[in-house]
């Protein structure tokens, strides 16, 4: 097949509804094909960078239960893009997986990162493709007014206290800085770091080296405190922000295996592989063409949870038969306000001149430059707006 499966997608001009139809039928064929049940669970990554709060929550946990407790297979595979979230939830979420099925694995073609990697890390077999990658673990805490990584703030306390243990003088920066560190802040840090390593050390040798009874080269047999040894050392590796410098550091199929977490791949089902890589694009589209920022999806049913709650206000007019839509637009990066307008008819010249007075036309481009140096892309709003009204917006 020539070209990319996003063109093919893209090129067949499919609505929301058609999107959502193909990704059930998606979900039915890997059913078919790999005897499980797949459930997706996405987030839209780019409507999180312009400031959409999309952590995983506890009601993402029971949306999860509501749509899997009635399941009476003894499989399911998890199809997971998000970028962390609630520790709490992901135990909650793994808990619940792991009691009601047999076999729980994990399936990453896009980005699962922090908790979306701890939950990842309960699986039976983690499947990857290489779009795929999995990131740091190491607790993000917030301190004062920022937020910084609990491996680094605990680490640099433990540093500053071995000086002062040796009789050594702390520089007076750094005394000023222990001065405001409260004992709760500290231990929230410590704790936070430890949650996540606590549960690799009890998920991995529980699941993931369930069925490793061997090692790979000298053939020796496998016992649990192998197991055991072997789940410490990649989680203090997968908490390590020093190692990797960044907690939003894509972590690859070679990554994962050097560390010495073994990672499976579709390599040898292309039929498979070549379903993967089709849900992520239509995902990808679900979300381009739509409000829509978190999707919960199986072959049955579909949540869809929408970033904009707020109805387009109509301009009742007389001669008027189709709505004019005026709509606040806030920037992610500066929170100005923008006022928009979209009109699905001619109107009167007059009226037009007095609604331009506060609010902008609807962008052709469906782009508005704030003065911030943001471009806001209104293509999800647009699509929203049309399917909403039933018509096209006039530009």
């Amino acid at each position: 097949m020539s070209g990319s499966l996003l063109n093919e997608y893209i090129s067949k001009r499919m609505s929301s509804t058609d999107l959502q139809n193909e990704l059930k039928r998606l979900i039915r064929e890997y059913n078919r094909i790999k005897e499980t049940y797949l459930l997706i669970y996405a987030v839209d990554f780019d409507k999180a960078r312009q400031g959409l709060s999309i952590d995983l929550i506890m009601t993402d946990y029971h949306i999860i239960h509501e749509m899997l407790r009635k399941h009476n297979g003894n499989r399911i595979d998890l199809y997971i893009e998000t970028p962390g979230g609630s520790g709490e939830a992901a135990e909650e979420i793994v808990t619940f997986l792991h009691n009601k099925f047999d076999l729980v694995d994990f399936v990453i073609a896009g980005e699962a990162k922090s908790a979306g990697t701890l939950m990842a890390m309960s699986a039976d077999e983690i499947y990857m493709t290489d779009s795929g990658s999995l990131g740091p673990i190491d607790a993000q805490v917030r301190i004062g007014r920022s937020v910084s990584s609990a491996f680094d703030y605990v680490n640099w306390i433990e540093e500053k206290r071995n000086i002062a243990a040796k009789g050594n003088r702390i520089n007076a920066v750094d005394a000023a800085m222990i001065a405001q560190i409260t004992p709760g802040e500290y231990m929230g840090a410590f704790h936070a770091q430890q949650f996540a390593v606590d549960k690799l050390k009890e998920w991995l040798p529980k699941y993931k080296f369930k069925h490793w009874k061997q090692t790979e080269t000298r053939k020796i047999k496998v016992t649990e405190k192998m197991k055991k040894k072997r789940a410490e050392e990649i989680a203090k590796k997968m908490i390590d922000h020093s190692a990797w410098r960044s907690h939003g550091k894509s972590l690859k199929i070679s990554d994962l295996n050097r560390i010495g977490l073994r990672i499976r791949t579709f390599e040898d089902n292309e039929e498979l592989k070549e379903l993967v890589y089709r849900i992520k694009n239509v995902i990808k589209l679900l979300f381009s063409s739509s409000t829509n920022y978190k999707i919960f999806f199986t072959n049955d049913e579909c949540i869809m949870q929408n970033a904009f709650s707020q109805k387009p206000q109509h301009i009742e007019q007389q001669n008027i038969q189709t709505p004019v839509a005026e709509l606040a637009v806030n920037c992610p990066k500066c929170g100005k306000r923008h006022s928009v307008y979209a009109k699905f008819c001619p109107i009167p010249e007059e009226l037009e001149k007095e609604i331009s007075q506060n609010s902008v036309k609807f962008p052709i481009d469906n782009l508005i430059h704030c003065n911030c140096d943001y471009t806001i892309n209104l293509t999800a709003v647009r699509n929203q707006l049309e399917a909403q009204l039933g018509q096209k917006i006039l530009d």
